[in-house]
């Protein structure tokens, strides 16, 4: 991008006044997949700008922040900030509204793909967990037969999934209270990469997903993200605590008791699905080899003339 558009971008971004340096941070101890408690730095800011962070487990190559905004900071975080920093950061209007026609097309697509697991089955009930404006929720629920009910702490998102006839509770799934309620289908529509805990939500989603359940979840691809940008900075965001790969997310899958049943890479080239079932709860880390080829790599990109 030129330095003129990029200079245009930082005051977008400065204009927003967000302090990141001010809001209460906490540091990790160990890592949320594997309990390990040695890690690398990868970077020291982030694609917007801020002073954020990132690290890789170097026994299981989990990327994540490191000190992360609190509950509390992030919750504040999406109610005042998050929109607005996205639209900063793209030059365009990026809100409850716009986003809609976007995730229309995007639960036309993961109803394509997860109609063979959800036709003729009797399923019932269906929780989405970040699921924003409800968009994806209601047309899946109309698909398919379902009643749906969306978690997400943006109120302005939650009420527009309100209006639309759906159950919404406002918060971050961390800090909701679902009881004993148990659902035929989860969600997790581009939202495991802003969770503060994944390895707790995944056992808490098994928990709360029927014995004949289905699970669906997808990621931003980060060795993707990285490549497709050259850079590891502009790979990493403030509103992600986490950076998956395929490896990392299958790993946090096994061991919170599912088993993938399909995998699919989409059309955009950046994310990656899966359609996961309960199983006997199972470990499995990423292989070592494939740990260290991923340093090597992230220390090639830093270095290495874009191709």
């Amino acid at each position: 991008m030129a330095t003129d558009a990029l200079g245009t971008r930082a005051k977008r971004i400065a204009a927003l006044g967000f302090e990141y340096a001010e809001r209460p941070k906490t540091s990790i101890g160990h890592c949320n997949l594997c309990r390990g408690s040695a890690f690398n730095v990868l970077t020291h800011r982030d694609r917007y700008g801020y002073a954020v962070s990132a690290v890789g487990c170097s026994r299981c190559g989990l990327v994540f922040l490191d000190p992360v905004m609190t509950q509390e900071a992030y919750a504040r975080f999406y109610v005042e900030t998050y929109r607005p920093l996205v639209s900063a950061y793209h030059g365009r209007v990026i809100d409850a509204g716009s986003i809609q026609q976007e995730q229309r097309g995007y639960a036309v697509e993961r109803g394509d793909l997860l109609a063979p697991y959800l036709t003729s089955r009797g399923y019932r009930t269906m929780l989405d967990i970040g699921g924003s404006t409800g968009v994806v929720a209601h047309a899946l629920a109309r698909r398919f037969d379902l009643s749906a009910t969306v978690v997400d702490p943006a109120p302005l998102e939650t009420a527009q999934a309100n209006a639309l006839g759906l159950e919404t509770i406002e918060g971050l799934v961390e800090a909701v209270d679902l009881g004993d309620r148990r659902f035929d289908v989860v969600l997790l529509c581009q939202t495991v990469d802003h969770l503060l805990d994944i390895a707790g939500t995944l056992g808490r989603v098994r928990e709360l997903l029927a014995p004949a359940g289905l699970l669906f979840v997808d990621i931003v691809d980060f060795r993707a993200a990285y490549l497709r940008n050259w850079s590891i900075e502009e790979a990493v965001k403030v509103d992600h605590p986490y950076y998956l790969t395929e490896p990392t997310m299958v790993a946090y899958l096994r061991q919170a008791g599912f088993d993938v049943v399909r995998t699919d890479f989409a059309a955009d080239h950046l994310h990656v699905s899966y359609v996961a079932q309960p199983a006997t709860s199972a470990s499995g880390l990423p292989a070592a080899d494939g740990v260290s080829a991923l340093w090597r790599e992230i220390r090639f990109v830093q270095n290495a003339p874009r191709p």
